[in-house]
Formats: structure tokens, sequence, C-alpha cells
């Protein structure tokens, strides 16, 4: 397993060991023993999957209190996956990262918590794989305006297909303080 660092810190790339040959091919998606000797989760409580079709996009989710880290990947088809800091005090509060996920890459965004987190379907379809470190909770969840020009993330999808939710989301500038994760250096 190769994990790749970003721009923010905490989010992480991981290309896991994949094993083929002509019957199809093997890699793990998670090991506790593994991921927790190089800093990453050993534990989590909720596994999700969604499947959304080209040009969907959903975000930027967070919840507060009670935040998920999530371990994101693709099953089926490509997404532009994106983790964006709103951890109040953060050095790099309001900063993205940007990645692309893929069935074909195998490849893995590990998003802490205190960071919202989007994708956007770049495939026909594409079939989605979360691993929460705490259970989703409709009373703390929130989430932040997919296209917040503080933000300034560079979508490579445009008039994408949106829930009222999303396309309702404040801007950052707008929620409050308490509403948002507290850095802890």
């Amino acid at each position: 397993m190769k994990v790749i660092g970003t721009a923010l810190p905490g989010c992480v790339v991981i290309e896991p060991a994949v094993f083929g040959d002509e019957r199809g091919f093997f890699f793990e998606t998670w090991n506790a023993e593994r991921f927790g000797a190089l800093g990453l989760p050993d534990k989590f409580v909720q596994s999700n999957v969604s499947a959304s079709s080209k040009g969907v996009l959903r975000g930027l989710h967070y919840q507060w209190p009670r935040p998920q880290g999530k371990l994101v990947s693709v099953l089926e088809g490509e997404v532009y996956d994106v983790a964006v800091d709103i951890r109040r005090g953060s050095p790099t509060f309001g900063r993205w990262e940007a990645v692309i996920l893929s069935a074909e890459n195998k490849r893995q965004f590990w998003i802490p918590e205190g960071f919202a987190h989007g994708f956007a379907v770049l495939s026909e379809r594409a079939v989605f794989s979360y691993l929460c470190t705490e259970v989703y909770l409709k009373d703390v969840d929130a989430a932040v305006r997919w296209n917040d020009a503080s933000i300034g993330v560079d979508w490579p999808i445009s008039g994408p297909i949106l829930s009222a939710k999303d396309e309702n989301a404040p801007f950052l500038q707008d929620i409050a303080e308490e509403r948002l994760p507290v850095y802890m250096p």
C-alpha cells in the first residue's frame, strides 16, 4: 500500500497493492493493523454505498458535532472527489483538495474528521463506497454550498444535478462558528 500526502494535512490518497492475473484481481480495501501502523484509522463504525448518474454532485457534507472521518473509494465508474478544510482556526481553513477516484485506479481517499466532503460523477454511473468513523446522525448533518466562491472548488462539470439540500446549503461565511468543527493541532 502506498500513502500519498496532499496539500491538506491529514487528507491522503491511498493506492492499495493490487494482485492480479488473467482471472482478475485482489486487493485489501482496509486492514486495521496496516492502517493503524501508518497513523490511519483502525476503526470504522459504518459502511455506506451510493450509486449516482453522470453529472450528479453530492456535497459538500459534514457532521458537527460528532464528525465523521471517511475512507472513500469507487467500486464502479469514476468521480472527482473533494475534501474541504472547514475546521475553525486551521491554517488551511477553506482550502480544498481533489482526487480522481475510479474503479480502474482503485485509489482511496482518506478525509479526516472536520473536513467537508463531496464528489461529482464523471462516468455514466458511479458506485461509491464510504467507511465512516462515526454513524450518520441526521440532527448534526450539515453542508457547505458546493459552489462557494470563497472556497473555489474547480468542479469539472457544469450544471450539476443536485439535491435540494445541496442546492440550498449555506456558504461557509454564513455558517455560525459553533456549527463548524474546531482545529486541534
